[in-house]
């Protein structure tokens, strides 16, 4: 007999274990949640500097390439996406960033009552544990902790002072809503470990009775029937498959690529695309995969005069051992706060009212985020557009499941992007030539002094630039009048009843800055709207 549960939540990542511990809390509802990747045992996970091995793990990673893009020279871009429990805040940089205030704001004047700022910020405060300490926009008691970088670096210490000499005021927290400024950033860690939401949100649940977490179990389709989500189709590792039925709902929180590719799967999307591959049509959402946005980083490298880089400390036994007896011995050092440490938001564009670029200043160099690095004393200034016009898409290559769908971001396709590209490597350049940055900044390795003219930079742009795993909008929210929104303010699909999609697929505009933390919130919003709806359905 096929196993029941009130609410199915597909993709045990950032989103899927808030969702997984706030519909479980209350002990009325069953609750399985279906993860395609392992548990999160994997020691690299909980170290922050993990970051540079699970970028790559091939178990703990889907591993999947962009189609080639002609904005990038037809490069075919490495987007890493997280495959075990804790998802993307598994194997991410650790930043705890929210986004502007005007970010949510936009969300509500395009149609999405409730998800303004002031209607999101008491999900960001329930969220958070920020050590900065009691604040009108601050959480004190939540599950996931905002940690302040404890250990200051040279380097970090002057890329701020740098910051300030071109005006930008120094600040601690960047989450209040006012963005603008230079310092260090806050980190989803907790006493020198990962703080993923699987150790947040689901460790403190795993023993609920009424709740079930499978692993290792790649959902394939969504079970429908007539226009109703029904449960579930998954293959096991051992390739059995099987179906779970939803009493009440099927809630997706596989992330900005699997969602899309589980709903066109299973004949929820563009018409069109459905019928090229011979896949019966269940709902005819044209929205479905469409509106991809992303967040491009170009990195500049310098060489540092002095030897004082994570580069110096991880080329030798030495630096190693050093490195491991302050993780050990005091949970501090380079290790417990992951590769990129100097935050700095700021305006490129004359025109733009708000910042439009962010820095992730770290104190290492290598040629791609996550990869070996340089033999040489090295720092990078990775800079990157805030609210990129550029929209792609993810489409279904075949009706196989396995397969990994096409996925075409079309990074710098408008002038607006190009323009903020090329203003923000300058802006990076001028930081790197203000003191006392200039002083320990021995040489310009990337893009190097002979580029100079904004095609020269544009060029380097197209030729080195690279996402920077920000993913977002391919099942966005929106009105009835958008005939493009794929769910509604409350994040039911269109078309389809006791469906829903929970994580950065449902972003009709991408936030300025790293998206891990607004998914948490959109989640903690998401849960209290599903239990809402549960109460008036009694």
């Amino acid at each position: 007999m096929k196993q029941e549960f009130d609410y199915i939540v597909v993709g045990g990542g950032s989103a899927g274990c808030v969702l997984a511990n706030r519909l479980s809390a209350c002990g009325r509802y069953t609750v399985c949640l279906v993860e395609a990747g392992p548990p999160d045992r994997n020691p690299w996970i909980h170290l922050p500097i993990g970051y540079g091995k699970t970028m790559f793990h091939k178990t703990l990673n889907w591993g999947f390439y962009t189609d080639p893009d002609p904005g990038m020279n037809g490069r075919r871009i490495y987007w890493p996406r997280g495959r075990t429990l804790g998802g993307c805040s598994s194997i991410n940089g650790l930043i705890y960033i929210r986004g502007q205030q005007a970010d949510y704001d936009d969300w509500a004047r395009q149609g999405n009552a409730g998800w303004g700022w002031d209607d999101c910020l008491p999900y960001f405060r329930k969220l958070e544990s920020n050590d900065l300490g009691p604040a009108p926009t601050r959480g004190t008691d939540g599950p996931l902790h905002a940690t302040s970088i404890k250990t200051r670096h040279p380097l970090v210490d002057a890329f701020i002072e740098a910051g300030r000499a071109h005006g930008l005021p120094p600040r601690q927290d960047f989450n209040s809503g006012e963005q603008e400024g230079v310092g260090y950033y806050q980190l989803t860690t907790h006493r020198g470990l990962r703080r993923s939401t699987a150790v947040a949100y689901l460790r403190p649940a795993r023993r609920r009775p009424n709740l079930t977490v499978l692993t290792q179990r790649h959902v394939t389709a969504i079970v429908l029937r007539g226009r109703r989500a029904a449960g579930i189709r998954m293959r096991t590792s051992d390739g059995t498959v099987q179906e779970l039925g939803a009493r009440r709902e099927v809630l997706l929180a596989a992330g900005a690529l699997n969602s899309p590719q589980l709903l066109q799967l299973s004949g929820i999307g563009p018409a069109a695309l459905l019928g090229e591959l011979g896949i019966p049509v269940r709902a005819d959402v044209p929205g479905v995969g469409e509106n991809l946005q992303d967040h491009l980083q170009v990195r500049l490298i310098y060489q540092v005069s002095q030897p004082i880089t994570t580069n110096d400390d991880l080329r030798t036994l030495h630096g190693k051992t050093r490195l491991a007896l302050q993780w050990l011995l005091y949970r501090g050092g380079a290790l417990a706060v992951g590769i990129n440490q100097g935050a700095l938001f700021a305006r490129a564009l004359d025109e733009s009212d708000r910042p439009d670029i962010q820095f992730h200043f770290g104190t290492l160099s290598a040629d791609m985020a996550g990869g070996d690095v340089h033999p040489f004393s090295g720092c990078t200034y990775s800079v990157c557009q805030l609210r990129p016009q550029s929209r792609g898409y993810v489409r279904l290559r075949s009706p196989d499941p396995l397969q990994a769908p096409s996925i075409q971001p079309r990074y710098l396709s408008t002038e607006l992007d190009r323009r903020t590209a090329i203003a923000g490597v300058r802006y990076a350049r001028r930081i790197a030539d203000t003191d006392p940055m200039r002083r320990l900044m021995a040489a310009e390795f990337r893009p190097g002094r002979d580029v100079r003219s904004d095609d020269d930079v544009l060029d380097f742009c197209r030729a080195q630039g690279a996402t920077i795993f920000h993913p977002s909008g391919t099942a966005k929210m929106g009105p009835d009048s958008d005939p493009m929104a794929v769910v509604d303010s409350r994040l039911r699909v269109r078309g389809v009843d006791r469906l829903r999609v929970v994580d950065c697929s449902v972003m009709p505009t991408l936030v300025s800055g790293n998206t891990n933390v607004p998914v948490v919130m959109i989640a903690e919003r998401a849960s209290d709207m599903i239990l809402e709806d549960a109460r008036a359905n009694a």
